[in-house]
Parts: structure tokens; C-alpha cells; sequence
């Protein structure tokens, strides 16, 4: 396939397998799944997206679109990925409260310059994950349960249609497309900027504890009687996770399987006395790390891993937190289980079990808490791992409603959860949208929503 055409049209690089610099431009966060396209577009600037995505239609092409790959889903070989990290610009407007973030940025680049102006973004756990896949995901952040999902405080689109014209979709220029794009992720178009509202947030009472694993069934019990009521100005979650015994961790966590219960609201004042039972319900605690965080500081909450690794996981929403699905956890995916499993259970509920008022396609406000399990995909094989998930998908399916978008990585068949990302009424929206807005289904990957018949 002759792509001279395509690369004398756009600024970014354009490469073909075996040519120099095709694996660096398809190097990503996740380093268990790549793609494998025939063809990948450096994207400089919004007009390369459009070329790229006017080139592949013309040859009947897929696409995919890549930015930080902390959440791949890897297109059908043989397509066309366009890689947006190029797209990093950043405004931000104080005044309206709003920043406009380029395609490619990471949400610890938005922080450093919101921060100064006593404004923050409804970020991640983790600083170093991209924006937009996030965002348009859902996006669940530290304050979730405060300020709903991500995607509830986007206030505008710019996005390049299978068409390959670049649009501003707002709530009052594109009502559908716009409701679609927050919660669809990429099956509408490659999204090359968002604007965003801003929180008058610029501290956080925040941190967790750290508890043996041995005591894990005390600790999850605490965490399902405690968040039963707990104020939806905090956000928080419980972590499981075997520590190596090396000096880079704190010294009582080193080599250790522990219980991390972790905290997050906006209340500094009523920050201790909300989390005072947890340092009365008896269970003694190897580690402790709370108190009042600037924003920027957030990311030491979760501390999670900021380097490039291989890993496999999968994640389902909850309707309730059953005994039952805490002894699953507990059993299957702590210390005993068959594969070294990292177990992350979130509260949910308060903003997030209501739409926003311009509402949009993220699905199952209703659940109550998200459940993930990860695997380190060099700790085992690949069949044995998804093998221990899909045990601990099955013991909680009674209480299942779904999965979430963010949250399910790799290589999977199309079909694997068709009808568990959105709910029927979701999915059957956005299959008519996309009929409309990609009849020809070009924005593909295993994930994808095919256009209604």
C-alpha cells in the first residue's frame, strides 16, 4: 500500500511496519497490548487528524486513536492509527472557570496549570493518564461521588467525523453527537480537544491506610458498614496488593500483602472525624498517610506505578456490596488466589448515580461501587490470569449490572462484552447515532458499537 500521498499531506510522521520509528510511535503505557496497524499518523495538529481519517476511508481502512495507552484496546490489524500526543496544548480561562486540553495532554499538565489559579480539573487517581480517553470513558476521579463523572463537566467537543470535517460539538450545536461522544469514547470520531469545567478546588483532605491482608474480612466488612453511610463529599476506596520487599516502599509495607483503604473530599474541616471509625473498628494499621494535600499533591493517594508494564484486568459495577462479594475478593483475588491479583474496589453513588444537567451516554449511574482486579501480565500466563478473573467475575455476577469502558484492556474479541458496557437502552442510542455519524463503522476497535441496521 503506497502511503506517499498521505505523508506528503500531514506534518506529523507517517510510518508503515519495519520502517524506522514505527514501534517508537506506538510505544505506550501499556506494555502487554500494541497495535499493529498498517499505517500510523503522528498527528501535529488537528488538520493531520483530518487528513488521516479522509485517507482512510478512501481505502477502507479503520480507525484507532492513541494517546497515553494506559487503556488500549487494540484495533483490528491491518488499519490505521493516528497517535495524538502531539496535541498537548492547554488553555485555561480563570475567569469562566474552563480549560480547553489538547487531545494528547495528561491530567498532571492540566493540574500544574490550573493549580495557580486555586481551580482544578475532576481528575484521576493518577496524574499521568490521558485526558481525553478518560474523559470520554466516563472518567471516575477523586471526587467523584462530590462532582459526578468526568464527562459531566465537559462543556465542549472538538471532534474530526468519519467525514473528515473538524467540528466544535456543543449541547446546542449537535444535542445527539454531543451526548453520544460522553460516554461512546472513540466510536464517533478521533476527538483532538475538550473543554472543560473547572472545580474551585484547591486543597483536599486526603491519604489512606494501610492494614495486613491478614486481616482483610474485618477490613472489608468496615469498608461495606462505612460507606453504607458516608457523606458524598467523600470519595473513597479499598486496595489490595502484595508489596516486593524493596527499600522503594515504605518500610511496614515491604514485602507484604495489605488492605489499602483510601480517602478523598473536599470537607478539610470534617476530614478527620470522617475518618475517625476507621481508626476505632479495631484492626491495627501498618501505615498511615492522611491530612490536608494541594491539589498537585493528589496523585500520593493511590501512588500508582508512573512507569510503562504489562498488565491484563477487567472491572464490573456492582449494585450492592454483598457479604458474599466481599468473601470472592477476599478469597480469590487476596493472598490465596491462583495468580497475583492487585484488587481495587471504588465507592460510587452521590453525583454519580445522577445525570448531569446536559446528559450524555455514560451508563449505570445506578451502581453502587466498581469492582477491578489486575494481574501483572509477566506473573503469569494470559489463560491463567483472565481464568482467575473470570472466577471472580462469576462468584459476583448476581450483583453485577456492567462493566466499564475504562476499566477493560487488550486484546479481546469483539463481541466479549457486547452487551455489558452500556445498557440496552445505551447501546441501542448509540448504534443509531452511529448508523448517522459512521455508517461505514470506520472508527473500530474491540470495543466497537456497530451502526444500527
Amino acid at each position: 500500500m503506497d502511503v506517499t500521498t498521505l505523508a506528503e499531506k500531514v506534518t506529523g510522521p507517517v510510518r508503515t511496519p519495519g520502517q524506522e520509528g514505527y514501534e517508537e510511535e506506538l510505544t505506550q503505557f501499556q506494555a502487554g497490548y500494541r497495535h499493529a496497524p498498517a499505517v500510523v499518523v503522528g498527528a501535529a495538529d488537528a488538520q493531520d487528524v483530518r487528513t488521516a481519517v479522509a485517507w482512510a476511508a478512501e481505502h477502507g481502512l479503520p480507525v484507532a486513536v492513541q494517546s497515553t495507552g494506559h487503556g488500549v484496546t487494540v484495533l483490528d490489524r491491518g488499519g490505521l492509527v493516528i497517535t495524538t500526543k502531539r496535541l498537548d496544548a492547554i488553555t485555561v480561562d480563570p475567569d469562566a472557570r474552563t480549560a480547553r486540553i489538547g487531545a494528547g495532554a495528561r491530567w498532571e499538565q492540566v493540574v500544574e496549570r490550573t493549580a495557580p489559579h486555586g481551580l482544578a480539573p475532576l481528575s484521576g487517581s493518577a496524574g499521568h493518564v490521558g485526558v481525553v480517553g478518560y474523559t470520554l470513558a466516563g472518567g471516575l476521579g477523586l471526587l467523584a461521588r462530590e462532582f459526578g463523572y468526568a464527562a459531566d463537566l465537559v462543556k465542549a467537543v472538538e471532534v474530526v467525523t468519519a467525514d473528515g470535517q473538524l467540528r466544535e460539538v456543543t449541547a446546542d450545536s449537535d444535542p445527539d453527537l454531543f451526548w453520544a461522544l460522553r460516554g461512546g469514547r472513540e466510536n464517533f470520531g478521533v476527538v483532538t480537544a475538550l473543554e472543560v469545567e473547572l472545580l474551585p478546588v484547591a486543597k483536599v483532605y486526603g491519604g489512606g491506610m494501610y492494614f495486613d491482608a491478614g486481616q482483610a474480612q474485618q477490613v472489608l466488612e468496615q469498608f461495606r458498614a462505612w460507606t453504607a453511610t458516608a457523606p458524598e463529599t467523600v470519595t473513597a476506596s479499598l486496595g489490595m496488593i502484595e508489596y516486593p520487599p524493596i527499600p522503594v516502599f515504605p518500610e511496614p509495607l515491604r514485602g507484604r500483602h495489605v488492605v489499602h483503604v483510601r480517602f478523598a473530599t473536599t470537607d478539610l474541616a470534617a476530614g478527620p472525624e470522617l475518618v475517625r471509625p476507621w481508626r476505632e473498628f479495631g484492626a491495627d494499621i501498618l501505615h498511615e498517610h492522611l491530612g490536608e494535600l494541594d491539589y498537585p499533591e493528589v496523585g500520593s493517594i493511590y501512588a500508582e506505578p508512573t512507569f510503562s508494564h504489562a498488565y491484563d484486568g477487567n472491572a464490573v459495577l456492582l449494585s450492592e456490596l454483598d457479604p458474599a462479594v466481599l468473601d470472592a475478593v477476599r478469597t480469590l483475588a487476596g493472598p490465596g488466589a491462583p495468580v497475583p491479583c492487585i484488587v481495587d474496589l471504588r465507592h460510587l453513588g452521590g453525583a454519580l448515580a445522577r445525570q448531569p444537567k446536559v446528559p450524555n451516554a455514560v451508563p449505570y449511574r445506578e451502581a453502587a461501587y466498581i469492582l477491578r482486579v489486575l494481574s501483572g501480565s509477566d506473573d503469569a500466563p494470559a489463560e491463567e490470569i483472565r481464568a482467575a478473573h473470570a472466577a471472580l467475575d462469576e462468584a459476583v455476577r448476581p450483583w453485577t449490572l456492567g462493566r466499564s469502558l475504562n476499566f477493560v484492556y487488550g486484546e479481546r474479541a469483539a463481541d466479549a462484552f457486547a452487551d455489558e458496557l452500556w445498557d440496552p437502552a445505551t447501546r441501542a442510542r448509540l448504534a443509531k447515532l452511529k448508523a448517522v455519524h459512521d455508517p461505514a463503522n470506520l472508527f473500530r476497535t474491540n470495543l466497537n458499537i456497530p451502526p444500527a441496521a
